[in-house]
């Protein structure tokens, strides 16, 4: 992913003050790699990330004018990419379905089940559902408060603390409880 880059020629190209022209830039600096962070956590798609993040920017910059006067900007861009990741992962589950559909109308069997050797954190990730992804992530991965997270998701904080428990414990399952200690980061 990239950490750093110029904001997208269409945005220094678009009108607005030379004010908000520098503030924007500025948030982009300081947040563009965080987004994408976000965006490969909540995808787990590394080449679509920067592309997400860069989206969500751009929209942001279409709006900037209330974005910079929003009293959590950040939290609106995490919520902006949130909601690009999950389109994204709307259209790709789509996008497999009709492939599946036509595979499985071919009369070539496989041998046997495509089975994993090994599960990583990552592919235990995608097995949950959207929104405990994005509190587990959220919460674990960037460590967030349940208000910053509530906040970047546009839910309540007890919504984020049921998806929250609810997505770890789908991790203990997947990966055991050890594993999800080391990476909620407490100590036995």
């Amino acid at each position: 992913m990239i950490s750093s880059a110029a904001p997208p020629r269409s945005v220094r190209d678009a009108p607005g003050t030379a004010e908000a022209s520098a503030e924007f830039h500025a948030f982009f600096e300081r947040h563009h790699a965080e987004l994408a962070r976000l965006a490969h956590l909540l995808t787990g798609e590394t080449d679509a990330a920067d592309d997400l993040a860069a989206d969500a920017l751009l929209a942001l910059w279409h709006r900037w004018d209330r974005v910079r006067g929003a009293e959590h900007p950040v939290a609106y861009a995490r919520g902006v990419v949130a909601n690009m990741a999950r389109g994204r992962i709307r259209s790709t589950v789509r996008e497999r379905r009709r492939i599946a559909l036509f595979w499985s109308q071919r009369p070539e069997r496989s041998d046997g089940p495509d089975v994993a050797a090994v599960v990583d954190v990552r592919q235990a990730l995608e097995r949950l559902p959207f929104r405990k992804r994005a509190c587990v992530v959220l919460r674990h991965a960037f460590d967030l408060s349940e208000r910053d997270t509530a906040r970047a998701l546009g839910i309540s904080v007890g919504t984020v603390k049921s998806q929250t428990s609810r997505g770890m414990a789908e991790l203990q399952r997947h990966l055991g409880a050890g594993v999800v200690d080391d990476l909620a980061g407490r100590r036995k």
